[in-house]
């Protein structure tokens, strides 16, 4: 039993005191203490006696006593126990700061334990354990900068301070700086090897943060060597066996974790890891008990976010938004940063999404975004948000980010499709058939309403047979599949009951006695009305009547389908059958919008004026205003009541046309994208004269409607033909209504056609204006207006005929011709009985007929004159025919005789070439037996006369040969000699082949060459003469220019031409002979002087 013995003062008697027996009141122990005068050690030991047995108050009062003015006064000389005294208090007083929840009660704290920290500096500034505990006091405020430099200061008086190293590894952990933190926890152990198992814990820490989970496993199995009830260290390894998530380590782990709790039941970790694992399976009473005794007894922050985290989430599995919604809440509060513990803004996100709160909950997805910037799940959650908010550019963003960072999530990509069904129609059925492919791929059901939505989007793109096949394929096997294939024949039915037939349910009847079932899933209700819609679409209303009345055998409350039959029936023009099935429809919902707007569509058409009126307001009411379609028919029909074609009222008109004007604003205000109040404003615009902003307003309703297969607006293209023509633009107005007919009516209906030709009338093209009335009454044939307007088109081409100044015979008689035509029309018109029945006044027709006559009369003068005009006409163009043809035949004959003067000379000079060939053969003949004869007899003379000649040559631009440079002798053996000859042979011969061709090719150049210059060619003229010729003629001039032209650069001197090619001639024009007979004397003269 510890016991200690406090000294009796002037005595050797000593005062027992058991520790485990402390009074209660420690007042007695104070007296004692004081009166005795006892050491403050003994006071600090008591004191810390009474802290263990949970005596606060006690440990309190004893060393508040030991730190009062008179203790220090009497003790003045004893500094390490009153220093020792005051570091208890103020480290007591951090730990309650540090534990204080209040913030005010917090600072508190942390003030008083500054006071006793700073007293005890006073009694000696550099005592090392008052400088740990400002250290530990800064680090619990969160000063980590202050706390790490109070540690340092110890540190730097003793570097092996194992308190402050500690101290300075907790700081370097809570900064992040893990391996710091580390290697002071590894030094602390190395200064003081047996220190306790709690610094192998923080080593433990730092292993597990810097992800050694091994080591880090190692250091707790460690701690729980040296301590086997160190709850620390069992929940850590417990939490290192969860990590993997496996079945094995979870059970090991909740094994620990259940250890920690037997060995101390207010862990709030274990208690944490304890709630999760019972949330997991189920047990949410045990939940909420661990998580609220955790909540008990800890005041660490990111440990009560995880206990209000797991009771939330308890809450919220169980519906309890509310309550869940607060508790995450409170777990928020306690975080500082998302990036410590994402979870809870991720259940408060969806708490708050779910009780409507969208913009908090999108505040909580952003922040959880923060942290995982790719979760797929909260970028859908965010794309959610933004459609509620109607941001679906935003949502449209988030959602693809989604679907491109997972391309395996269906999910992702059915919502993108939901989103953009109403914005890319295109885009939403590419999202869902990848959706499509993703589950099959995965073996996994595809939804109907994904099949549904794929049909639907497949019918408004137009492709119908795509759109059936997945509408067939949702539906799966049923009685539709026999009605479809057309084996259930239906039955026989009278024809005078054939109007019945829209409400017949007796084929269902006979198939159910055949033994077939006819049910329908009421989960394919809509994908077998779609498919209905879809056989009505390409005009099989005979199958769509069935599918319609199965839905109806089976489901008799379906409205839409009887308002689908009865749309059947008024485009048949079976109006009553139509009104008795939205009878049928108004019977089981007599508020519904779309069966009262048809049945004040039907009275409309029946001219019932206010009874459609009061339907149409009764649609509205109906729908408490919010029925755009109901607000627009009663627009249109203010509008129909301004343009009535009986007599007009004009306040009245102006009264209707603002009200029509009125409600169609209103629409575009609710759905500024509704086509039909926008053009129902630009009618009544138009009606009002502003025609270039009712031009503008059917320009975009025209292109808006063009982009879809389902919005079929003629009117809004026979409306911007209407403006075009009011500002007199006909050609505009023409090919718009072309465009019309084209497009929407294949060219037959009468009333554009009727617009048409009115435009050809005012742009005055009474021909295409006649030609288009006659489509119309082709079409229509009993309608007299448009025969009395033909009539009236073809009088208008005959009065405009006859005004013009000049006019051919043929337009007068086509004239004639269309007034008689006019007469008969207006004739059949007058002869036709009930004449105002059909709008026609008698007298007007008759003047019609007169005015018409009068014109016949006055055609057959113009047609007269016209002739004569034509006659003259047709004389004078045949007397220009004639003077043309005549000079024709001139200019040919003239160019005949051109052709056969130029014939003749060019035979002359062809025959004139052939000649001097030849003679030029016969003077080579000459020349070659001439000079065979000379060189064999005097060889050497030979070789003077060919060095002269060679001289000569090279002057005239002959070709030469090259002697070599000294090396070989004047006195060379017969056969070089020899072969001399035969060489100059041969190169005779070649260019006597030139000058034969050159011959040919220059035929006019050589009827002035003599035998002189036929000689200087072979290089036998006279030396002496070269000296005695003249300047060259103009024409050699001009031959060597174009001889020299030919060559961009100098070329060596060629060979002389023949001499009548020859571009390096120097024998003038003057020189050269006329006749065979000179040439022949000139080449016997040059024989005699080589002789």
């Amino acid at each position: 039993m510890a016991c200690v013995y406090i000294p009796v003062q002037n005595s050797e008697e000593e005062v027992r005191v058991v520790l485990d027996q402390l009074p209660r009141d420690a007042s007695d122990i104070l007296d004692i203490l004081k009166a005795e005068q006892a050491p403050l050690d003994l006071w600090l030991i008591i004191a810390r006696e009474y802290f263990k047995q949970g005596k606060i108050e006690q440990f309190c009062q004893i060393l508040e006593e030991g730190s009062s003015p008179e203790i220090d006064e009497y003790y003045a000389d004893v500094r390490y126990e009153r220093i020792a005294i005051l570091n208890a208090l103020g480290a007591y007083y951090s730990y309650l700061g540090k534990i204080e929840t209040k913030q005010r009660e917090k600072e508190e704290h942390f003030i008083m334990a500054t006071q006793y920290y700073n007293k005890a500096s006073r009694i000696d500034m550099h005592e090392s354990s008052t400088w740990v505990g400002k250290g530990q006091l800064l680090l619990a405020k969160g000063d980590l900068e202050q706390a790490f430099a109070a540690f340092k200061i110890v540190l730097d008086g003793d570097r092996d301070n194992v308190p402050a190293l500690l101290g300075q590894a907790c700081v370097q952990f809570n900064r992040g700086r893990y391996t710091e933190s580390l290697e002071l926890y590894k030094r602390a152990l190395q200064v003081h090897p047996q220190c306790p198992g709690a610094v192998r814990l923080g080593i433990g820490l730092c292993r597990y943060k810097l992800g050694q989970y091994e080591k880090a496993k190692q250091a707790f199995q460690r701690v729980l060597q040296l301590d086997p009830e160190n709850v620390e260290a069992l929940v850590a390894l417990g939490i290192l066996d969860l990590q993997p998530n496996e079945a094995v380590g979870i059970r090991r782990g909740m094994e620990k974790m259940q250890r920690a709790f037997e060995i101390y039941p207010y862990c709030a970790m274990s208690l944490n890891y304890l709630a999760n694992h019972f949330f997991f399976t189920g047990q949410h009473f045990l939940v909420e008990q661990l998580t609220e005794t955790a909540l008990a007894v800890t005041n660490h922050g990111p440990t009560k976010a995880h206990s209000y985290f797991n009771l939330a989430r308890s809450y919220h599995s169980k519906g309890d938004y509310e309550k869940a919604g607060l508790y995450y809440m409170a777990s928020v509060k306690e975080i500082n940063k998302p990036q410590e513990f994402v979870l809870p803004y991720y259940g408060l996100g969806q708490v708050q999404l779910k009780l409507g709160d969208f913009k908090s909950s999108l505040s909580n997805f952003e922040k959880v975004l923060e942290v995982y910037p790719e979760n797929c799940e909260t970028l859908k959650a965010i794309g959610h948000i933004h459609i509620q908010l109607g941001q679906t550019e935003k949502a449209q963003e988030f959602l693809k980010k989604a679907a491109k960072i997972d391309p395996r999530d269906a999910q992702a990509f059915l919502d993108l499709g939901e989103l953009l069904i109403s914005s890319d129609a295109g885009a939403a059925l590419d999202a869902f058939k990848t959706a499509r492919g993703l589950l099959e791929k995965g073996r996994e059901e595809v939804p109907l309403e994904l099949l549904n939505n794929i049909g639907v989007l497949h019918f408004e793109r137009g492709e119908f047979e795509l759109a059936k096949q997945t509408f067939v394929e949702a539906l799966g096997v049923g009685i539709w599949g026999t009605l479809i294939d057309g084996q259930a024949k239906p039955y026989p039915i009278d024809a005078s009951e054939s109007i019945r037939q829209y409400k017949d349910m007796q084929l269902f009847h006979q198939l159910e006695d055949a033994g077939l079932n006819v049910d329908v899933p009421w989960n394919k209700i809509s994908v077998l009305f779609n498919l209905a819609r879809l056989f009505e679409q390409l005009n099989n209303c005979e199958m769509a009547s069935i599918l319609y009345r199965l839905i109806l055998f089976k489901y008799p409350d379906y409205v839409d389908a009887y308002l689908r039959l009865a749309a059947i029936a008024k485009a048949r023009n079976n109006v009553q059958m139509s009104s008795e099935l939205i009878a049928d429809a108004l019977k089981v919902d007599d508020k519904c919008p779309n069966a009262l707007l048809m049945l004040g569509d039907l009275e409309l058409k029946n001219d019932d004026w206010v009874r459609a009126k009061d339907t149409f307001k009764a649609a509205k009411d109906a729908s408490e205003g919010k029925d755009s379609y109901a607000t627009l028919c009663l627009g249109n029909w203010n509008y129909f009541a301004a343009v009535r074609s009986e007599k007009r009222a004009p306040k009245l008109e102006a009264t209707h046309l603002e009200k029509s004007k009125e409600l169609y604003t209103k629409v575009l205000i609710d759905h500024n994208s509704n086509l039909y109040a926008a053009n129902g404003a630009g009618v009544v615009l138009a009606e009002k004269g502003h025609f270039d902003v009712s031009k503008d307003l059917f320009t975009q309703v025209q292109e808006a409607a063009s982009g879809s297969v389902f919005v079929q607006m003629p009117d809004v293209w026979i409306n911007l033909a209407h403006v075009y023509f009011a500002q007199g633009n006909f050609p505009l107005a023409v090919k718009m209504y072309q465009n019309c007919l084209r497009k929407f009516y294949y060219g037959t209906d009468s009333q554009v056609l009727l617009y048409l030709a009115r435009t050809h009338y005012e742009a005055e093209q009474w021909q295409e204006c006649k030609k288009t009335l006659l489509r119309a009454i082709h079409l229509s044939p009993s309608n007299y207006t448009l025969k009395f307007d033909a009539g009236v088109a073809m009088q208008k081409f005959s009065a405009s005929t006859l005004q013009k100044q000049k006019r051919t015979v043929d337009e007068v008689r086509s004239t004639v011709s269309e007034l008689k035509n006019a007469v008969r029309v207006f004739s059949q018109l007058s002869a036709a009985s009930n004449l105002q029945y059909h709008g026609f006044d008698e007298k007007k027709i008759d003047t019609h007929v007169n005015y018409c006559k009068h014109l016949l009369e006055a055609a057959k003068v113009h047609c007269e004159a016209a002739e004569r005009e034509e006659q003259q006409n047709r004389q004078r163009i045949e007397l220009a025919r004639q003077v043309t043809l005549a000079e024709e035949a001139r200019r040919k004959a003239e160019e005949q005789r051109k052709y056969q003067m130029e014939r003749r000379k060019q035979e002359d000079e062809l025959k004139q070439m052939m000649q001097q060939e030849q003679h030029l053969e016969r003077i080579k003949e000459q020349w070659k037996s001439s000079t065979s004869a000379t060189k064999r007899k005097d060889r050497s003379q030979f070789e003077d006369e060919e060095g002269g000649n060679g001289e000569k040559r090279r002057k005239k631009g002959g070709k030469r040969r090259k002697k070599e440079k000294g090396s070989r002798s004047r006195y060379e053996t017969d056969e070089a000699e020899a072969d001399m000859v035969d060489d100059q042979e041969d190169m005779e011969d070649e260019d006597t082949n030139i000058n034969y061709k050159e011959h040919s090719n220059q035929m006019n150049d050589q009827e002035g060459e003599n035998a002189q210059d036929l000689l200087a060619a072979a290089g036998l003229e006279d030396s002496d003469a070269e000296d005695d010729m003249g300047a060259p003629s103009n024409s050699n001039r001009r031959r060597r220019a174009w001889s020299e032209s030919d060559d961009d650069e100098p070329q060596p001197k060629q060979p002389l031409p023949s001499p009548d090619g020859d571009v390096e001639m120097q024998i003038s024009d003057d020189e050269v002979g006329g006749d065979d007979n000179k040439l022949n004397g000139d080449a016997a003269a040059a024989a005699d002087e080589d002789d």
